[in-house]
């Protein structure tokens, strides 16, 4: 469950959002969770759970190595301790990005994701054209001992024309608009896990 210390990781997100438009958390999620989480997503793979990620929605959604080149499998609550915690700490924010920025965010569906080595994701806005209810972005990232020659850093454009490269270590939280930051994956040397996310309101386009 959240604690007070996550109260104070949430104020500094909801602020950065307010200024920035975008968030880095380097000690987001507690060790020990976070090395659960990356226990059960390669558990996954090994099951043959998680399938290569697709490119669009609905009839339009396709699977293209060439944009995108992760497998994923979506979390439902119940799982897992470790991924209820995980979704716990996540309605958290969203409860205190409510509070602070009124964007009225209803719920937040994640996946995991894995990146095998050599694998990226082509540079892309997260909301779809015609869907615009995800409007926040939050990925942790689940990678202990992630060296930065390894690669594999998620790459942020930000509106001022600056490009700021995240490696993705073990409990490091991003939190971004998700209309607004133009993103990608960079390849890496080693498999890459994550928890990728959107909070998401009631949108205006077609379900």
């Amino acid at each position: 469950m959240p604690t007070e210390s996550h109260s104070a990781l949430y104020a500094r997100i909801v602020d950065d959002l307010a200024e920035h438009g975008w968030s880095i958390q380097p000690l987001f999620a507690p060790e020990g969770l976070t090395a659960e989480l990356a226990d059960e997503c390669r558990l996954r793979a090994e099951r043959g759970a998680l399938a290569p990620a697709g490119v669009g929605r609905g009839n339009a959604l396709a699977v293209r190595e060439a944009v995108r080149g992760d497998s994923i499998e979506w979390l439902e609550a119940g799982q897992s301790e470790a991924c209820d915690q995980y979704l716990a700490l996540l309605d958290g924010l969203r409860q205190a990005i409510n509070q602070g920025l009124y964007l009225g965010l209803e719920d937040y569906e994640s996946h995991f994701a894995l990146y095998p080595p050599g694998a990226f994701y082509q540079k892309h806005l997260d909301r779809f054209r015609d869907d615009d209810r995800r409007t926040v972005s939050a990925v942790l990232y689940l990678n202990e001992g992630w060296q930065d020659e390894q690669g594999g850093a998620l790459r942020l454009y930000l509106k001022n024309g600056e490009v700021r490269d995240v490696p993705p270590r073990a409990g490091c939280l991003v939190v971004f608009l998700s209309a607004d930051l133009p993103h990608e994956v960079l390849p890496a040397t080693r498999e890459r896990l994550s928890l990728t996310g959107w909070f998401r309101r009631r949108g205006d386009g077609p379900l």
